[in-house]
């Protein structure tokens, strides 16, 4: 299964308008790494208020687009390999670093890269870019839970 529109996106996400933070992915190694887009637009909600007069995408919602990234590459790896997946948590973001900021008009790309798992915790190294250009890199940790459905 591809997720190559946010559709299909949404099958694995649980997160809707306005929290959900990647629109397609573009390139996608099982176990390996995920690369997505989120198109970044003025009719935003956050841009009302952060700030009205120079909007910038807050630095937690970057974040949480590298998070969800980093889910949907657990969540489709666990598919692909027909195991069932739970619900994902932020659970630990270490070494942000913040280089650039992003504004409507920026077409961010989102990658994630598998480090490690342990138990029901995984370990990613995950970035953002816009237009080449490095926007933000942390480390992410996000730990699996049981569907609550």
């Amino acid at each position: 299964m591809s997720l190559d529109d946010v559709r299909k996106v949404m099958e694995f996400l649980p997160h809707r308008y306005p929290f959900l933070m990647i629109d397609r992915v573009v390139e996608y190694e099982a176990g390996e790494r995920l690369l997505a887009v989120k198109n970044v637009t003025y009719n935003e909600p956050q841009f009302t208020g952060h700030f009205p007069h120079n909007p910038i995408m807050p630095g937690v919602l970057v974040i949480e687009a590298l998070a969800q990234a980093t889910g949907l590459l657990s969540m489709k790896t666990l598919t692909d390999r027909g195991e069932d997946f739970g619900e994902y948590y932020l659970v630990g973001i270490d070494k942000a670093r913040f280089k650039r900021s992003v504004v409507p008009g920026d077409q961010l790309m989102i990658e994630a890269v598998f480090k490690k798992n342990k138990r029901n915790i995984w370990s990613f190294s995950a970035s953002a870019t816009v237009d080449g250009e490095l926007v933000v890199s942390a480390e992410i940790m996000c730990a699996s839970k049981e569907s609550t459905k």
